[in-house]
């Protein structure tokens, strides 16, 4: 019990650096290549801070383990990780504007509004797709490797329009400023070169990182004997979604708040889609009850924040509290079917 706690302190320790790292590598490389703060935040940095999450499941599907567990690890870390975002990073992004309320100035979150739009509206398409498809007969392969194809082209399609609105909103003042200048900077010359050797070396310390505290999580787990829909829902994507919501906070604490928030959307508009894609070509991508509970609210999490992004011009905290109560509610839907096995 100590080993595993000591384990996770260490390697929350190395996430913690790792982050802050990314971030400083990640406003540099935006600023360098005079991206808004939409492209830099929504797929450089969530991408990049995605890979953890990433690994889980597919290290799960084709590890070789009972297939069942690997489905269930699989699946659940799959559809598990946007619900993290969308419900848990959400309200601790909140939590963070208002701790940090003095030094912002301001309790509002205010993210650049037409990308934090985009960002939630192509989530909310192909994550309900990639949920809705798993009711279809195991019998309609050709219906399914369709959805998962189509899956792939919106994101790549996502990218595109991303990128492409990126030149209007520099114009209009929302290109990445590199605030402190890059670390390695302070040791070497300026050079983009350097920026890039920061970035991989900061992505895989979050990646090693991210393996570790897996690693002392499932342990841990073992331990308490929770069960596998647990873990894999509830525990890992805690972990691996570290990374976003780290990143977030210190993004939140400097005022840049279209770089925190578009790290987590872009990032579930990226675990939404192609991390799906992948779950239906690798598995019979069934679901049970408590992964059905898991991505309705899901997508009940998702359509509150696209509401405000029309009702508001800005978020707060108390509008985050409801991500918050929804993780609360699935919480305690997990507590309460595990306590019935």
């Amino acid at each position: 019990m100590t080993y595993e706690l000591l384990t996770l302190v260490f390697f929350l320790i190395v996430i913690v650096a790792a982050s802050e790292l990314f971030t400083n590598a990640i406003e540099s490389l935006g600023a360098r290549l005079n991206f808004s703060e939409g492209v830099t935040g929504s797929l450089f940095a969530a991408v990049g801070t995605a890979l953890p999450e990433t690994m889980v499941p597919i290290v799960a599907i084709v590890s070789g383990n009972a297939s069942h567990v690997s489905e269930e690890v699989g699946v659940g870390a799959i559809l598990g990780a946007p619900f993290m975002l969308s419900t848990l990073a959400m309200f601790l992004t909140g939590v963070a504007a208002w701790r940090f309320k003095q030094r912002r100035g301001s309790l509002a979150i205010t993210p650049e509004p037409t990308g934090y739009k985009r960002d939630m509206e192509f989530f909310l398409f192909c994550f309900t797709l990639a949920f809705l498809v798993a009711f279809t007969p195991h019998d309609y392969r050709l219906v399914r490797v369709f959805v998962a194809v189509i899956l792939v082209i919106t994101y790549f399609y996502y990218v595109m329009e991303t990128v492409k609105a990126s030149e209007a909103l520099v114009k209009s003042g929302h290109s990445t400023e590199d605030g402190k200048g890059l670390y390695l900077s302070r040791v070497f010359k300026e050079h983009m070169f350097f920026t890039v050797v920061q970035l991989i070396f900061s992505v895989a310390l979050i990646i090693l990182g991210a393996k570790g505290f897996v690693s002392g999580v499932q342990g841990l787990a073992a331990y308490m004997r929770l069960p596998i829909v647990a873990l894999s829902l509830l525990i890992v994507p805690v972990a691996t979604e570290l990374p976003e919501k780290i990143n977030s906070i210190l993004w939140i604490k400097k005022g840049k708040d279209t770089l925190a928030i578009g790290n987590i959307t872009g990032a579930m508009v990226f675990q939404g889609s192609l991390l799906p894609a992948i779950g239906i070509f690798l598995t019979p991508w069934t679901i049970n009850l408590t992964v059905m509970s898991s991505s309705v609210i899901t997508i009940m999490a998702a359509g509150w924040l696209y509401l405000l992004a029309f009702k508001r011009k800005s978020l707060k905290p108390a509008h985050l509290l409801v991500n918050g109560a929804l993780y609360a509610v699935f919480t305690g839907i997990v507590i309460f079917m595990a306590l019935r096995q």
